[in-house]
């Protein structure tokens, strides 16, 4: 396979989109979860929050940091994570071991709360906005868009109810890893057309 600058090949071989680098981690995120379909309330809503977190970071930080964001939001559980109190934000805003921005753990508790209400399922709302049809696979990394049309209006449905850090760039970060979008590049061993 021809050098290009949007794959990187690994020491095992596989081509692989070059964002990933040489970090083991991003490595098995992007081999195992990155564009993998992800269904089910709790996981969406794991991913929206921690991509809220991301917001002005780099997605790394927020990978190594997951182990204690799952921690400090009780795994995530939606009915846990909207029953937090205000004395749990001040002290999630004194744990070192996540982002401390006030903001975004505010939003964390409050998109628990909306989803709670929501009436209808988190995982089936965000899918609802799965572009149809797919575009081509991105044969670089330069093709790849930070937002959609698709994404905006997820966005847009979002903020309409209520979400918080649910941004059109965010909501197209959430659509790759959530596998909405699928923006392996050609010749990387996940692109599977």
């Amino acid at each position: 396979m021809p050098a290009s600058p949007s794959l990187l090949v690994g020491p095992d071989s596989r081509s692989r989109c070059a964002w990933v680098g040489t970090d083991a981690e991003y490595q098995r995120y992007h081999d195992e979860e990155w564009g993998t379909p992800l269904v089910g309330d709790q996981p969406v809503f794991e991913k929206i929050s921690l991509e809220g977190f991301q917001a002005g970071l780099s997605w790394i930080t927020i990978l190594r940091r997951r182990p204690a964001f799952r921690a400090a939001f009780h795994g995530f559980d939606i009915e846990q994570v909207a029953a937090m109190t205000p004395d749990d934000v001040e002290r999630l805003v004194l744990d070192a071991s996540i982002i401390r921005h006030r903001g975004k753990i505010e939003a964390v508790i409050s998109n628990a709360r909306i989803t709670r209400g929501l009436g209808t399922s988190l995982s089936e709302l965000v899918w609802s906005f799965k572009p149809s049809p797919a575009r081509a696979r991105p044969a670089e990394l330069a093709e790849i868009p930070a937002v959609t049309t698709e994404s905006t209006a997820l966005s847009t449905a979002l903020r309409a109810r209520g979400y918080r850090f649910v941004g059109p760039t965010t909501m197209y970060a959430l659509m790759q890893s959530a596998g909405l979008v699928d923006d392996h590049v050609s010749g990387c061993w996940r692109a599977t057309t």
